[in-house]
């Protein structure tokens, strides 16, 4: 049940958090300009209702429609929200949060219906019109249906906060809220249900006490200073103060979860500390005029209004205080698990609830994994690759699981699992919230691969998997034409990798694949993430925005018989690679395929005649 909780939130946190600049732009819009702002202006102040009417939802569904359906179910969920917008006088953040998924539920499915079946030449009608007409049909059903039920959901909820309110019953939304966060839940109460009213509230009386919930510093606070003060572990004590600053300064409250993990009766003070503050904020009117994300005392205090700083202020120093007085003696009074062991709880909590990566060889998978993907820059090298190889490792095992490559910046939104490199961890989790990420240092022979292996083959018997779920087969006539004998130079030598991409690049061009703009391409993508895939093997390739310069598919090979260093590695065997649409794709398989058979890459690294590498990988 806590998995579907958790998973249930980090959906909705995965619409929201995306999208929150423009929160954080409406709310400065509002807290300047509106009449009770700091510097009123009619003119501008025109702008808040159309933001809050129009934009918010809209990036809201396109940003679910994404994470369901893709490019195709982003623009779907743009088109259907109109109508829960138009539908109802409340504002349709709610409402963009279960029209988007659906519209991108919908075009999923009629893909799937459609794959294999679409006449040929008639591929750009069919996908433009089913978008525009099960837009428009969705974009009927928000304007009858989602958006007066959502209305009326919302109405429900705020006649809720009001009767918290008028009876002083609102502090003891801390009771459930404390905890929340340290389970990482906190996002989707925050985005799901504090925003959508906290909105309403500023639409009818320019601030809401709603924003002030969750994202008070005050109790995480007064439990760090406690253990500044007061923590008889030196590491741990020492740690604090560092602590303080990210979390209160820089906002980032998880910094305290594993000081609560350690003592978990710690839990206790910052619950106290914020039921005090809320009651303090409710008994002084207190609001926010936009949310405080994320919850620095810094943004915090920029959404208060001019005529309440003090309030705010104080709040905050009461929460901070009452979880220190709370705190202090059971911190001395305790005995506690290490930092570093609740440090690593956190990020297995974390992995588990918000799909991010935990540290290597440390990876937990949870829930039902159907499909994996690979992604890398451009989606056409690295990530192919190792999706190659990992889908042999696993298919006679989980013959069910689909893996798949792509580039980092268009992972599909049914992906369980995204694997990529280190460094390219945030720009996967900004565009598959919805998924667990696993990093790794290179696709080929990474410990977290192995870890990966050994969790998703851990039942023992798994079903077959659907005729249409299986990867296709690539199309071996197009073999010929991407690796050629001109292609193959053996018995190279260079200094440098940078040497080394450098004759790749020139090869390429030589022989009428890439633009000589594609080289530089090769070398700014090495920069961004090493193309050393392991095992003595490098792919370099353009950046995805050189995709354009790419003439025909093609792929050379270099052999470096003393290696190339790349990094603290040493590769042997440099393939580049220029690749339209998946035709590189057999080539790279094949090179897959060679690194499972001892005696064929014994053969790619001695060759002396190009003719034998042709053979082995053509």
């Amino acid at each position: 049940m806590k998995n579907k909780v958790q998973a249930f939130g980090k959906f909705l946190s995965g619409m929201v958090m995306p999208n929150i600049g423009a929160f954080i732009a409406w709310g400065f819009l509002a807290a300047l300009f509106i009449e009770k702002g700091w510097i009123p202006n009619a003119q501008l102040s025109s702008m808040v209702t159309p933001i809050l009417t129009y934009l918010l939802p809209i990036l809201i569904a396109s940003q679910g429609g994404k994470m369901v359906g893709g490019e195709r179910g982003r623009v779907i969920g743009a088109i259907a929200v109109i109508g829960c917008v138009c539908g109802t006088d409340s504002p349709m953040l709610m409402g963009a949060m279960a029209i988007g998924p659906l519209a991108g539920w919908v075009i999923k499915k009629f893909d799937q219906l459609m794959d294999g079946h679409m006449p040929t030449g008639f591929e750009m009608l069919i996908n433009n019109f089913s978008v525009g007409i099960l837009g428009l049909i969705l974009m009927i059903i928000g304007y009858y249906f989602i958006g007066p039920i959502m209305s009326v959901i919302l109405a429900v909820l705020g006649g809720g906060v009001s009767f918290l309110v008028s009876h002083s019953l609102l502090p003891l939304v801390a009771v459930f809220l404390e905890p929340a966060k340290v389970l990482f839940l906190n996002n989707a109460i925050n985005q799901g249900v504090f925003t959508p009213l906290g909105i309403q509230q500023v639409e009818e009386m320019g601030k809401s006490i709603m924003y002030m919930l969750e994202t008070n510093p005050g109790p995480g606070l007064g439990v760090l200073l406690a253990y500044s003060v007061f923590c008889k572990d030196k590491a741990t004590k020492s740690s604090a103060p560092g602590a303080v600053i990210i979390h209160f300064f820089g906002g980032i409250h998880e910094i305290y979860f594993p000081y609560v993990l350690m003592n978990p009766a710690v839990i206790v003070a910052p619950i106290a500390g914020n039921i005090c503050a809320i009651l303090f904020f409710n008994l002084m009117g207190a609001g926010l005029n936009g949310p405080a994300s994320p919850g620095s005392i810094i943004a915090f205090m920029m959404m208060t209004p001019k005529t309440q700083m003090l309030v705010s202020a104080l709040g905050v120093i009461i929460a901070a205080g009452v979880s220190f007085v709370i705190a202090s003696p059971i911190v001395m009074a305790s005995g506690s698990k290490s930092l570093e062991d609740a440090q690593s709880q956190v990020a297995s909590m974390k992995a588990e609830s918000k799909g991010m990566a935990a540290p290597a060889g440390a990876v937990k998978i949870t829930g039902e994994i159907r499909k994996i993907v690979f992604a890398c820059d451009a989606g056409m090298g690295s990530s192919a690759m190792g999706a190659t190889k990992f889908r042999n490792r696993i298919k006679a095992i989980r013959p069910d699981i689909t893996v798949t490559n792509t580039s980092v910046d268009n992972v599909p939104g049914d992906a369980d699992i995204v694997v990529c490199q280190t460094i390219l961890q945030d720009r996967a989790a900004k565009s598959a919230p919805q998924a667990q990420l696993v990093t790794i240092g290179n696709f080929l022979a990474d410990p977290a691969l192995d870890t990966l292996f050994e969790q998703v083959t851990a039942s023992a018997q798994a079903p077959a998997a659907p005729a249409e779920e299986k990867p296709a087969e690539p199309e071996k006539k197009s073999s010929k034409s991407l690796l050629v004998k001109e292609g193959i130079l053996l018995g190279q030598k260079a200094d440098t990798k940078e040497e080394a991409i450098q004759a790749a690049g020139e090869l390429l061009h030589k022989l009428g694949y890439v633009d000589e703009s594609y080289i530089p391409a090769m070398q700014e993508r090495e920069k961004l993430a090493t193309t050393y895939m392991g095992m003595g093997i490098a792919i370099p390739h353009g950046t995805s925005q050189a995709k354009g310069t790419v003439k025909k598919s093609g792929i050379v090979v270099l052999q470096y018989p003393d290696g190339v260093p790349f990094g603290d590695e040493k590769a042997n065997l440099v393939f580049g690679i220029a690749g339209v649409g998946d035709e590189h794709l057999e080539i790279l398989s094949n090179i897959c395929g060679a690194l499972e058979d001892e005696e064929i890459m014994e053969a790619l690294l001695t060759a002396k005649d190009p003719a034998v590498v042709l053979d082995k990988l053509g």
